[in-house]
């Protein structure tokens, strides 16, 4: 999982496979998902992979196999279910209606399969309400982007930041960045930038890389960085993150800005990397959603 939430879901297939084989019904999802991103589109790999985590009443491994024409290029439909979107359905809306916020949040993108999207987004904001952090994340980008009315751009700045808050404050990692972004938007940057570092220190790539600029050069990154420059921790951030990653976003940092720190000090950087970065946290991720794109 620490390859395929960094994108590198090729390096991810052999790895997921050895838990997949042993019933893992989450390995036999992202086995799935990485064989139809790798390949961009349904293969005979990932449709065996998402039978087998439908087998154990994965929703989202069910939308797959729908979107993916399984019953119609692959024959293989579910046999107490007009189709996949449908036993999706049957399979969540009683856990939904028994008060499971993960069936709720579920239901928002089996009802956007379905062409509903007004009741989808009903379970959504149900979700959240009874405290779903993903849902609260997800609800919160929504009305970012324009969910919902609310009578002035204050108003509808202050709903995201709400929902952003309710689900950091449970830990959900990229709603820690969200919230950083929205409070920088509104500037209020002293409180963003302290949910950037927890964001960072949470193990989110973007977030540790631009804490890194931040410290490398903050005059250049904008008002956001409230940190005096430190290029050796800065060098020492990005040392870390494109070993521990290989990312091409850490790559470029250090590329672009090698010529702005001396040998010496990337020698100090590379030394503090050890010390305070490489192999201390959780790993580093891209955080992507389970049922993304």
């Amino acid at each position: 999982m620490i390859d395929y939430n960094l994108g590198y879901v090729v390096d991810a297939i052999p790895k997921l496979e050895v838990a997949a084989e042993a019933g893992d019904m989450e390995a036999m999802y992202y086995l799935g998902e990485s064989h139809r991103i790798t390949h961009m589109g349904m293969t005979s790999d990932a449709l065996e992979w998402y039978l087998k985590a439908a087998e154990h009443n994965d929703p989202y491994a069910m939308l797959r196999l729908w979107g993916g024409g399984a019953c119609v290029a692959g024959d293989e439909c579910p046999e107490d279910a007009e189709g996949w979107r449908e036993k999706a359905l049957a399979e969540q809306l009683p856990r939904a209606e028994d008060g499971d916020t993960e069936a709720m949040l579920a239901l928002y993108y089996i009802y956007g399969a379905l062409d509903d999207s007004d009741e989808g987004n009903e379970w959504l904001e149900r979700a959240a309400n009874e405290g779903n952090p993903e849902a609260q994340h997800r609800l919160s980008t929504m009305i970012r982007d324009g969910y919902g009315f609310y009578w002035s751009d204050s108003r509808r700045s202050d709903a995201a930041i709400e929902w952003a808050r309710k689900a950091a404050e449970q830990d959900y990692v990229p709603a820690m960045n969200t919230l950083f972004a929205l409070l920088s938007n509104i500037g209020d940057v002293k409180e963003g930038w302290s949910w950037l570092v927890k964001a960072s220190e949470a193990g989110f790539l973007d977030a540790r890389l631009n804490v890194g600029s931040c410290y490398f050069s903050p005059g250049v990154r904008g008002d956001f960085c409230i940190v005096e420059q430190d290029k050796v921790k800065g060098w020492a951030i990005f040392y870390a993150a494109e070993h521990e990653t290989g990312s091409n976003a850490s790559q470029s940092l250090l590329r672009l800005n090698r010529d702005d720190i001396t040998y010496e000090e990337r020698q100090e950087a590379e030394e503090l990397a050890e010390d305070e970065w490489l192999g201390h946290g959780p790993p580093l991720s891209n955080f992507p959603p389970k049922y993304g794109f």
